[in-house]
């Protein structure tokens, strides 16, 4: 490609960040933030808060289908359409099947948002901080390699993001689910207290907490000065919150980036490789391929911060070939692509309980109790004949939304029937930790190219003997506790969803202390490319129980801040 002097000077920058989800948002605000000249890359069209959100403020009789899908979008989008926040009101934030095809050698449903933002708009806003044996556990137990950072060395950055999100939660002084730096918590329901206090007191050692997410239940000053307002416990959330009570990169980060006056966004680039300079030994840039038009350019900076979601980031490594890494950018031990996990969703139970029907409770929380792991947490159990853990998520509530579907009441008297709630119903899940092994990967086709001319992604993960243990474990255990609590007419279910519609997808470039065994060294860096940094879900070692937003989060704060200091050193 031949372009003037001037053109390349249009299009140098400081740094690039490539992707503009939750981790793209956060190494444009903390590269911009330490007066960094930097351009992100988005491959989706533009969304700017407040103005995009079409169905923000729709009541049910404004959407055609009430907000349902149509059965030929579900016939033509069977994908997407299983996500259980794609409905006629989200639909325009999510990538529909024929826009992005790819190639599924084992079933996995790839849920993506090309957008301004990404899928911060319809991530389901809950996180966890890690603790140190989430980090020790992989390494201690045998089924994955040794992280290169510590609980400690990520702590003051997990608290840096949750002051400037607003994370509401409850300080429980839990050693394996670490407190954070917390709004008030969403209250529980009368019910989930009950089933709390029982729990509790029959499973000792077993801990049910408040839910922890990035909603606003309390404006601090941070929070005003990015023109955000407090949670109205709407839960219309996958439509674009109008009030930024939600954390999302449109409503906080890249606007705070933009006030700098250090940020270009330049949104339908689909990037299609890394550019690696021989004789610097350095990546130079990206290609880029305008999403409309088709046209390539080329973007060139210091610093690549690659924030793409983790299948996406994967690809675009895979697809940066040189002569100096044929096989993809740092691949230099073949492991890119590989050891590919996610979280285990496939488990949940339901139940009824008697009483409490003269108790009711206000708003659509947009979150749930959790209790953390009480399996293989300080050591591999000796009763377990499975890996990992899981974390349960579960919530009771009054079913009268549901009455008079099939009523044989008319007129007035049906009107009375649905104006009184029903019973109290418990719903309880599973999110278990998948181990990481090296058969489940992503790689390139050969053969089949994408409407942009990149070589579509093969997917080729699947469930193992050791996921289907904890499944069965979670299903008994579950049900103790739930009968325990008084629970009646409990259903265990096992859905047999396929990956990937946990949409918690990591791996593929992993951290770790050895180039031989790892893509990425402990500051997200490209063991053989220094100046590219991987902060996605891509860069994860194992998944945890966690959810990994607030993670991919803090770890993006600290890798964009080392690589300002670095760049300032001379040593980028």
């Amino acid at each position: 490609m031949n372009i003037n002097g001037k053109a390349r000077e249009n299009r140098t920058f400081d740094a690039i960040v490539i992707g503009s989800g939750i981790s793209g948002g956060w190494a444009a605000k903390e590269l911009c933030e330490r007066g960094l000249k930097t351009i992100v890359l988005e491959r989706g069209r533009p969304v700017k808060h407040r103005k995009d959100y079409p169905t923000a403020g729709s009541d049910p009789w404004h959407l055609d289908y009430r907000g349902r899908i149509p059965q030929d979008d579900i016939d033509r989008n069977p994908i997407v359409a299983r996500c259980y926040a794609y409905n006629d009101a989200t639909k325009h934030f999510f990538v529909k099947d024929e826009e992005h095809p790819y190639i599924q050698e084992k079933r996995f449903d790839w849920i993506r948002g090309y957008q301004e933002g990404g899928k911060s708009l319809i991530w389901a806003r809950q996180g966890q901080r890690w603790s140190r044996y989430d980090f020790e556990g992989p390494a201690r137990d045998g089924y994955g390699i040794e992280w290169p950072i510590t609980y400690d060395e990520l702590a003051p950055w997990y608290s840096r993001v949750e002051t400037f999100v607003g994370w509401s939660g409850n300080k429980d002084g839990l050693d394996h689910l670490p407190d954070g730096e917390f709004l008030p918590p969403f209250d529980m329901t009368c019910v989930e207290k009950h089933i709390k206090g029982k729990v509790e007191a029959a499973f000792p050692g077993r801990h049910v907490l408040h839910g922890r997410c990035a909603h606003l239940t309390e404006v601090k000053p941070i929070h005003r000065e990015q023109d955000r307002g407090q949670c109205m416990a709407r839960y219309l959330c996958y439509r674009g919150c109008p009030y930024g009570a939600y954390f999302s990169s449109n409503s906080s980060t890249l606007p705070w980036a933009e006030k700098t006056g250090n940020l270009t966004i330049r949104t339908h680039a689909v990037v299609e490789s890394i550019i690696y300079n021989e004789a610097s030994g350095k990546a130079s840039g990206v290609r880029v391929i305008d999403a409309i038009t088709k046209e390539v350019s080329e973007y060139y900076a210091e610093i690549i911060f690659l924030n793409a979601a983790c299948l996406n980031s994967n690809l675009i490594l895979l697809n940066s070939r040189s002569n100096r890494f044929p096989n993809g950018l740092g691949n230099d031990n073949g492991l890119l692509g590989r050891y590919i996990a996610f979280h285990n969703y496939r488990g949940s139970l339901t139940a009824t309980i008697d009483g409490f029907e003269d108790q009711y409770y206000y708003g659509r929380r947009p979150t749930q109790p959790i209790m953390p792991s009480y399996r293989n947490v300080y050591s591999q159990d000796s009763d377990t004949d499975f890996q990992g853990k899981y974390l349960i998520a579960f919530g009771a509530a009054r079913s009268g939304w549901q009455r008079g579907v099939r009523s044989e009441n008319i007129g007035i008297d049906l009107k009375q029937e649905v104006s009184e709630p029903g019973s109290w119903g418990v719903f309880m899940m599973m999110q278990g930790e998948t181990v990481p092994i090296y058969d489940n990967h992503v790689r390139l086709s050969e053969t089949e190219k994408d409407p942009w001319g990149i070589p579509q992604l093969i997917t080729s993960v699947d469930y193992t003997a050791n996921d289907e243990k904890l499944i069965q474990d979670f299903l008994e255990s579950g049900a103790e506790m739930i009968e325990a609590a008084g629970g009646k007419n409990i259903i265990q279910n096992d859905d047999g969803r396929a990956p990937g519609l946990d949409i918690h997808e990591i791996g593929g470039a992993r951290m770790g202390k050895d180039p031989a065994t790892s893509i990425l060294n402990n500051w997200n860096q490209v063991h053989n490319c220094k100046n590219v940094f991987v902060t996605d879900g891509a860069c994860m070692s194992s998944v945890a129980i966690q959810n990994p937003s607030l993670t991919f989060m803090a770890l993006t704060a600290r890798a964009a801040n080392y690589a300002a200091d670095e760049l300032a050193k001379g040593n980028l």
